[in-house]
């Protein structure tokens, strides 16, 4: 099995801790050369260093607010100028949770800017070098919404239904030039999210922080929550030569949760 990326050029957003900065760890061992995305240029520099680079892998960064198109635009116009991509990993933080209709406007509009366009964006300035390459790679970290809705996530949700769409017909667009596009569909994961989740649900229950992440498990075929790792180990196999025919399809990791095919 073929999983070498020595060569292949990757741009993982969100990168800077959490599920986007396990992915990158796991390309980077494949040989990667990985450009961190994120707002925050400190953490970005303390998260490059984190990273192998026992290939002579070259990493770098680029300073990019998600919730601002026109910043990340610039970001990765001048990125592309002189460095092909060949592997991108779109994974933004998820937007508030809250109900359907105390969502305001703002939310929704906000969210779509923040995933659907930002992805649009991203996907329009590497596209270019992959066809030259004859080798692409789009993975979009989303969520298990798409199959089965959470309550008290409706922005959230909502705005990952667009985004499982516009890739699957992106697929469809792209894949005669050896670039595939795929969904990385996350469960309970250990990241600040879900700590933070795990909190603001204890809070308004009355109830320790324990008692949540314990009713949370049980409810996981494999009781208990996925590691960050686990998801990047996904993505770096449909990154890798290994996944070239597979298109265009959503993988939840998420111990067996989502209750559908």
């Amino acid at each position: 099995m073929n999983l070498s990326l020595e060569g292949k050029n990757a741009v993982i957003c969100g990168s800077s801790q959490g599920i986007g900065l396990a992915i990158a760890a796991e390309l980077a061992l494949l040989g990667a050369n990985c450009t961190l995305m994120a707002r925050n240029e400190e953490t970005l520099q303390a998260a490059v260093k984190t990273l192998d680079i026992a290939l002579r892998q070259q990493h770098g960064y680029l300073v990019a607010d998600f919730t601002n198109t026109e910043n990340v635009k610039q970001a990765i116009r001048q990125h592309v100028q002189h460095t092909p991509v060949h592997i991108l990993v779109n994974n933004t933080g998820g937007p508030a949770p809250g109900s359907v209709l105390t969502a305001t406007e703002e939310a929704f509009t906000q969210a779509f800017k923040q995933h659907l366009i930002v992805n649009q964006i991203l996907a329009q300035a590497v596209v270019p070098s992959m066809k030259e390459a004859g080798y692409g790679r789009i993975i979009n970290i989303i969520s298990t919404s798409i199959r089965i809705p959470i309550t008290g996530l409706a922005v959230s949700g909502t705005v990952r239904g667009a985004v499982a769409v516009w890739s699957k017909i992106l697929a469809n667009e792209v894949g005669q030039f050896n670039i595939t596009v795929n969904n990385i569909l996350p469960g309970s994961t250990k990241t600040q999210r879900l700590e933070s989740l795990i909190q603001n649900t204890a809070q308004k229950r009355g109830v320790s922080r324990e008692v949540v992440e314990h009713e949370m498990q049980q409810d996981i075929p494999m009781k208990r929550f996925g590691e960050a790792s686990e998801l990047g180990a996904v993505a770096a196999f449909l990154a890798s030569p290994a996944a070239s025919y597979v298109n265009g399809v959503s993988i939840p990791v998420d111990g067996g949760k989502t209750g559908a095919l």
